[in-house]
């Protein structure tokens, strides 16, 4: 039975070679972004694991798991080695600054060098070493004294952009640096153990958080391309039952039957299997460039482990051989069962009842509320949209038949009335054909929905043009992030920073010793900063004073606390009552630099106030520091990763209606043919298929939409309590041009008709 199963597999004719080659690409479709989705995930624990190091200082560390000492010199209490982490920022980039010094040989040694740089000596990674290169000096080399000896290697690299620099320094010039600390050991926990507060800012994600959206992408990934491979594993389903039920006639047992359709299937599979890794390590290096994260990945990172392999080289050809099974059960069933044709029992209501099953699961969680762990949020989320997906496959063939009911009652013209007895005949397969666009539809629903209301939600205006011409330096500490008070800027300094070519103003905003508040809808009353009213004025991005003060009360920071909106340009701040030379003389708590816009004027405006206020804060613009919000990097993550969804899903189910329709004509060739043969216009029998089709689609589409509407209120009002807001245009498009590219490949398989139904068709030539 091998033997012949493998023949009639390679010598079939046109059909099994055409059936070969399309199942094999479903199945190494959907192989390549199982690997791609699992490497993913090992992708985000390897970059993240290279980030522990960067929290050194920031963290509890372990002594036993310094990453740069040996085991026995870690057991011998090795040198303690100065310490002080920063953060520099570049062009809207953030670089990690980490300025060392050894207080012995057996000083802890970062990753990716081979030992401490020695004073005036410094390690920067590739990324960094290439901007230090081709930026002027004034801009971006004047903030690190000394000079390069190396770079920094891999291990200590999360990305290949990463932008890091490791300084040395001398034991007693770092010891009186505020914030500096002794460490015994290199941090070795990775952003997802140090529970996100006591890392870098910016340094990396929390992976565990990431577990509930990586559900959800991989559901809306996977569920698509197992349709696909499902339809891929029918074409000329018919013409194959008719063989195996011919077979079953001549005497062949179910058994025997049963084998050599595994062999057409497993061979399918192997092949598709294959070239599903060949995929996968074409695709890797693309892939890898993607910044999911934030960053992108180094191409090894997007590695499998021989679980991976293994889960997909047995699950696949398994789940080839299942559909295989299923699509001939009316074969074992019955061999006369395909012969006699008998239309297949009309679905049932009860099929509705999964759907509103995981809607109603979505719901109750709005009235009890959820989990307070991400495992937990997964467990009660996960279900209740597997079940909403799942329930609009099963529940797609009765709304199928339902509309094809109401499209009987409703017309008296040929066509229609022939799509909509065909429809009603057998919805099931009618619904097959788009079971892949109705899924992706809910995808992208859920998804906009979403998104958009977590971004009318979490993201403030962005603050116009003032937010990227004003450079702000919030003065904190190092290690803690707390707002400190620095020395009042010299007179020489405060030359320079007007000297620089683009600069209008600069804005010092003082510590307040008279008790000053600011108040706030949202926030309060807040202590306040002093700033002078003259130096306000040429800083218009902060605010205004009354007319005719000398000084104004403003927050400490310069900014609107939470996230700076173009509206605080407008604040008129109350004024203060102090004199100008008592305000001089007391300590910054920020400063702002009012520049034209230019790139060369904000770098040589951040360059000059980290060199006057070495590791005190990191000099940026108004748009930087709103880019650096939480919310902002994690509805950046999210985006992206919706992005995937969309762009897979898509081109997938349209693969999917692609293959249903071109299968779907071959199979009903002889009846089409027999119905131009009774005087049958070409024409009505092109309307019947383009009916046949987008009726179902455009029905099912709207409950598909919804359905995925609905689930976003309901997983936003549960998780977040958000009320759903409409998406923007982008959605709209998108789901147009969706229905107008699947109508276009429905109108795209017209032509076979003329090809296929002619008279050698219904002799059975």
């Amino acid at each position: 039975m091998i033997r012949l199963g493998l023949r009639l597999t390679f010598h079939g004719g046109k059909e099994a070679a055409v059936r070969l080659v399309v199942t094999a690409a479903g199945v190494a479709l959907g192989t390549g972004l199982l690997l791609i989705t699992l490497a993913g995930i090992n992708a985000v624990n390897s970059q993240n694991a290279r980030y522990a190091w960067l929290s050194t200082g920031l963290a509890p560390s372990s002594p036993a798991r310094s990453a740069g000492t040996s085991a026995s010199a870690s057991a011998s209490a090795p040198d303690p080695l100065w310490w002080l982490l920063s953060v520099d920022e570049v062009t809207g980039q953030l670089i990690g600054r980490a300025d060392v010094a050894a207080t012995g040989p057996r000083s802890p040694v970062p990753p990716g060098i081979p030992h401490l740089p020695g004073p005036g000596q410094f390690y920067a990674s590739p990324a960094l070493s290439k901007l230090l290169r081709s930026t002027p000096a004034s801009q971006l080399g004047d903030r690190y004294p000394g000079r390069q000896i190396a770079v920094i290697g891999p291990a200590a690299l999360p990305a290949p952009n990463s932008l890091i620099i490791i300084i040395g320094h001398a034991p007693g010039q770092l010891s009186r640096v505020p914030g500096a600390e002794k460490v015994t050991s290199i941090l070795a926990t990775p952003p997802s153990g140090c529970n996100g507060n006591n890392c870098l800012v910016g340094a990396g994600i929390n992976a565990n958080g990431l577990d509930l959206i990586l559900s959800a992408v991989a559901l809306g990934l996977l569920l698509p391309v197992l349709i696909f491979i499902g339809t891929a594993t029918r074409v000329s389903a018919a013409r194959r039952e008719e063989r195996f039920a011919a077979m079953r006639l001549a005497g062949a047992a179910p058994r025997q039957v049963s084998v050599i359709s595994a062999v057409e299937s497993a061979v399918a599979a192997a092949a598709g299997m294959a070239a599903g890794f060949g995929v996968f390590f074409l695709l890797r290096p693309a892939v890898a460039a993607v910044p999911f994260t934030g960053a992108p990945f180094f191409t090894s990172d997007l590695s499998l482990s021989l679980a991976d392999i293994l889960l997909v080289a047995i699950g696949v050809p398994a789940a080839a051989a299942a559909a295989a099974r299923i699509a001939l059960r009316r074969v074992h069933i019955s061999p006369l069962g395909v012969s006699r044709r008998v239309t297949p029992r009309a679905p049932r209501a009860w099929r509705l009842i999964p759907l509103l099953a995981g809607i109603a699961e979505l719901a109750v969680l709005v009235g009890i509320g959820h989990p307070e762990t991400t495992s937990g949020q997964i467990q009660v989320y996960f279900p209740g949209f597997l079940l909403t997906m799942a329930g609009l496959i099963i529940a797609g063939p009765w709304l199928t038949m339902a509309g094809a009911r109401v499209m009987a009652r409703r017309t008296s013209r040929p066509a229609t009335l022939i799509a909509a007895r065909r429809l009603a005949d057998n919805p099931r397969a009618a619904f097959r054909a788009i079971s892949g666009l109705v899924v992706a539809l809910f995808v992208i629903s859920a998804t906009f929905g979403t998104i958009t209301t977590m971004a009318f939600n979490r993201s403030g205006p962005s603050g116009g043009a003032a937010a990227s011409d004003t450079v702000v330096d919030q003065f904190s500490g190092p290690v803690s992030g707390d707002p400190v008070t620095v020395a009042p800027l010299t007179d020489a300094a405060l030359a320079v920073l007007r000297a620089i070519r683009g600069v209008r103003g600069v804005t010092i905003v003082r510590a307040n010793p008279i008790g000053a508040q600011v108040s706030f809808p949202k926030w309060g009353s807040i202590p306040a900063g002093l700033v002078s009213c003259a130096q306000l004025a040429r800083t218009p991005a902060l605010g205004r004073c009354p007319a005719g003060a000398a000084a104004a009360a403003i927050p400490p920071g310069g900014l609107s606390p939470g996230q700076f909106q173009a509206a605080q340009a407008a604040t008129v701040w109350p004024a203060a009552a102090i004199s100008a030379q008592r305000l001089q003389r007391l300590p910054v708590q920020s400063i702002a630099v009012g520049t034209d816009g230019s790139a060369p004027a904000i770098e040589r405006a951040q360059a000059a106030l980290e060199v006057t206020y070495p590791y005190q804060g990191s000099p940026a613009t108004i748009g930087e520091i709103n880019a650096q919000n939480p919310n902002h990097l994690t509805f950046a993550l999210e985006q992206q990763l919706a992005n995937v969804m969309i762009l897979v899903s898509l081109p997938v189910a349209g693969c999917t209606l692609a293959v249903s329709v071109a299968a779907g004509l071959s199979d009903r060739k002889r009846p089409f043919s027999l119905l131009r043969l009774t005087g049958a216009p070409l024409s009505m029998l092109r309307r019947v298929v383009v009916l046949e089709s987008a009726v179902p689609l455009l029905a099912v589409a709207v409950v598909s939409t919804g359905a995925g509407f609905l689930a976003a209120a309901l997983f936003l009002r549960a998780q977040l309590n958000y009320s759903l807001q409409p998406p923007g245009a982008g959605y709209y498009l998108i789901v147009l041009a969706g229905l107008a590219v699947s109508l276009g490949i429905i109108a795209s398989t017209l032509p076979l008709l003329k090809r296929i139904t002619g008279p050698g068709t219904a002799r059975n030539e």
